[in-house]
C-alpha cells in the first residue's frame, strides 16, 4: 500500500503526487505501463468530454471533465519527467514564456484597440517562432489529428489571410456547385468518387467559413436533428403498428418526411 496523504482538498501538486505514485513500482500496474501514445486517444477523448460540458452549460460537470483534462496533461508530463525530456513546470514555463511573447500589446509597447488586432499580433510572432517564412508552410502546420472540418476551416482561414478567398459567398456557392457536378461526373464514371466527396466538403467548409458558423458544430447538429426525427419516425411506425424492419425505403421517407414538416 503506498503512502499518500488524505486531504479534504487536494492542490495541482496533489495531482501530480499521485500520479506519480500511481505509476511508481507497488503503484497501480495500468498506469505504469503506459505511454504517450497508448493513452494519447484518453486525451481527445477527455477534451470533447469536456467540451460536451460546455456546451450542457453545466458548470459540476465542466469542472469535472476539466480536472480529467488535467489528468491526462499531469500524466504525460510525469511520464516525460520520468525518461528524462521534460516535466509539469517546463510545461508551464514554456506556455507562461509563449502567452508574454504573443501578446506584446499588454507586455510590451504594442498597442491592439481589438481583437482582430491582438490575433495579428499573435499570428504573426508565431509564424516568427515557428520559422514560416511562406504561406504553405503555416497551412502545412496545421495539425493532421485534428478533426477535418476544423482542420479544413484554418487551412482555408490561413490562405485567406494571404489574399486567397472568394470575394463572398457568391463565389463559395458557385465552386460548390461546380465541386458536385464534378462528384455526379465521378460516380457516372465509377471513378475518384472519394476524391470529389472531399472536395464537395471543403467546399461546404468554404461556406461555413463566410457565415463564421463552426463547421463541426453544424454537423454535430445536423447529427443530433437527425437522431431526434428518426426517433419521432420510429414511434410513428409503431403507432402505425408498423416495425421498420418490415417496411420499405419509400414508407419510411413518407414518414420522416412527416415529422420533418412538423418540426
Amino acid at each position: 500500500m503506498v503512502d499518500f496523504e488524505s486531504k479534504p482538498e487536494y492542490g495541482v501538486e496533489d495531482l501530480r503526487k499521485l500520479l506519480r505514485l500511481l505509476c511508481s513500482p507497488g503503484g497501480c500496474p495500468w498506469d505504469s505501463a503506459q505511454t504517450h501514445q497508448s493513452i494519447r486517444r484518453n486525451l481527445l477523448e477527455e477534451a470533447y468530454e469536456a467540451a460536451e460540458a460546455i456546451d450542457s452549460g453545466d458548470m459540476a460537470h465542466l469542472q469535472e471533465e476539466l480536472g480529467d483534462v488535467l489528468m491526462q496533461v499531469v500524466f504525460h508530463s510525469d511520464m516525460a519527467e520520468r525518461a528524462g525530456h521534460f516535466n509539469l513546470d517546463n510545461v508551464a514555463d514554456e506556455t507562461c514564456k509563449k502567452l508574454i511573447r504573443r501578446h506584446p500589446h499588454v507586455f510590451g509597447g504594442q498597442k491592439a484597440d481589438n481583437s482582430d488586432e491582438s490575433l495579428i499580433f499573435w499570428d504573426s510572432i508565431k509564424r516568427e517562432e515557428k520559422s514560416q517564412d511562406t504561406v504553405s508552410e503555416t497551412l502545412e502546420s496545421v495539425a493532421k489529428s485534428l478533426p477535418s472540418l476544423w482542420r479544413a476551416e484554418k487551412i482555408q482561414k490561413k490562405a485567406a489571410n494571404a489574399g486567397f478567398d472568394f470575394e463572398n459567398v457568391d463565389g463559395a456557392l458557385e465552386s460548390l456547385r461546380e465541386e458536385l457536378a464534378e462528384l455526379e461526373s465521378a460516380i457516372s464514371s465509377g471513378t475518384g468518387i472519394r476524391e470529389e466527396i472531399g472536395d464537395l466538403i471543403f467546399s461546404i467548409v468554404n461556406i461555413a467559413r463566410f457565415f463564421d458558423i463552426d463547421p463541426e458544430t453544424a454537423a454535430a447538429e445536423s447529427c443530433d436533428k437527425f437522431t431526434s426525427r428518426f426517433k419521432r419516425l420510429e414511434m410513428l411506425a409503431r403507432s402505425q403498428g408498423k416495425r421498420l424492419e418490415d417496411m420499405s425505403a419509400a414508407e419510411m421517407d413518407k414518414l420522416y418526411r412527416q415529422v420533418k414538416s412538423e418540426d
